[in-house]
C-alpha cells in the first residue's frame, strides 16, 4: 500500500486491567499491530498484575488513563454511582469540583506509581472526562501536572462522528466546550470519535460497523475509534461477548483488509505509525 491520501487514525482499546480476559485480549492485538492506544482502569486491582505484560508493548502503542466513575472498582472506592446518576448530577453541576479534582489526582497516581512515566493520553470511561464538573476539573489537574512539561497527554474528545442517538447523548455530554478549552490552551486532542454501538449482533455485524467507521473517517484530521476487546467473555461482564466478538475480528484478516479497502493506517495520537 502508497500512502497518498491515507487517513490516519488512533485505534484505542479502553478498558486495560478490567479483568484478564480483556487485558490478555489487548496485549495480543498489540503484538498483532492492530492497536495504537490503550486506556487503563488504573483502579483496578489488576493494574499491578497486568502493568507487566503492557510494559512490553511501550513502543508499540499509547498507554494512557481511562479515569472512572462508573464502574464496580469506583463504586468499591466510595466516588462511583451508575450511569445515569452521574450524568444527571453532572448536568445539575451538583458535584464538588475539588472532590473530583482530588480523585482524577489520585486515579492518575496509581496509574503513574506503577508505570513509571506520565500517561500517553487521558480519557474517561464512558466519556466522564468532558461531563460538566468533571471537565472542568480535569483540566485544572492537567495544568497543574503537565502543563509545563513537554509531551502533554493527549485528550479524546468524544464528539461522536456517526448517526444515532448514542452519539447524540455523548456528544451533547460537553464535546465542545472540552475541544474549545484543548484549542485554546494548544492541548493536543484525538476526535472525532467512531466506536459507538450497542454491543449486539454477531461477529459480521461488528465488521459492518466498523467498515462504515472506517469509510467516514476525515480526511483532514487523525480521528480516534475506541474498542473493547477481550480474549474471552468473562460471566460478570455485562458486554463480555461483545468484546469477545471484536478481539476475533480485530485478530483476524477481514480487519486488514477492511483497512486496506478503506485506505486507512493506524497512528499512534503522536503520529508515530504503528507497523502491523
Amino acid at each position: 500500500m502508497t500512502f497518498d491520501h491515507i487517513k490516519d487514525v488512533v485505534l484505542c482499546a479502553d478498558d486495560y486491567a478490567l479483568n484478564a480476559p480483556v487485558s490478555q485480549g489487548i496485549v495480543a492485538l498489540a503484538v498483532l499491530g492492530r492497536l495504537s492506544a490503550t486506556s487503563v482502569m488504573s483502579l483496578s486491582p489488576r493494574w499491578a498484575e497486568d502493568v507487566a505484560a503492557l510494559r512490553d508493548m511501550r513502543e508499540r502503542l499509547d498507554v494512557g488513563v481511562h479515569l472512572d466513575w462508573t464502574s464496580s472498582f469506583a463504586m468499591e472506592a466510595g466516588h462511583g454511582d451508575r450511569l445515569g446518576a452521574v450524568m444527571l448530577r453532572a448536568a445539575l453541576r451538583l458535584y464538588n469540583q475539588q472532590s473530583i479534582e482530588d480523585e482524577i489526582e489520585r486515579q492518575l497516581d496509581a496509574f503513574e506509581a506503577l508505570w513509571q512515566a506520565p500517561p500517553d493520553h487521558i480519557d474517561g470511561h464512558q466519556h466522564i472526562q468532558q461531563f460538566a464538573v468533571f471537565r472542568h476539573a480535569l483540566v485544572e489537574v492537567l495544568m497543574r501536572r503537565y502543563g509545563h512539561t513537554a509531551q502533554r497527554p493527549w485528550l479524546r474528545v468524544s464528539q461522536v462522528a456517526q448517526p444515532g442517538l448514542k452519539a447524540k447523548v455523548i456528544s451533547a455530554m460537553g464535546a465542545t466546550a472540552f475541544a474549545k478549552w484543548a484549542q485554546h490552551h494548544a492541548w493536543p486532542t484525538v476526535g472525532p470519535l467512531s466506536g459507538a454501538y450497542g454491543f449486539e449482533g454477531g461477529m459480521d455485524d461488528y465488521a459492518r460497523h466498523m467498515q462504515g467507521w472506517l469509510a467516514h473517517l476525515p480526511a483532514d484530521k487523525t480521528a480516534l475509534i475506541m474498542c473493547h476487546p477481550a480474549v474471552s467473555a468473562q460471566a460478570d461482564d455485562a458486554i463480555g461477548p461483545a468484546r469477545k466478538r471484536e478481539f476475533a475480528y480485530l485478530a483476524g484478516h477481514d480487519f486488514v483488509q477492511h483497512m486496506f479497502d478503506a485506505r486507512v493506517r493506524l497512528v499512534r495520537g503522536s503520529g508515530k505509525l504503528i507497523q502491523a
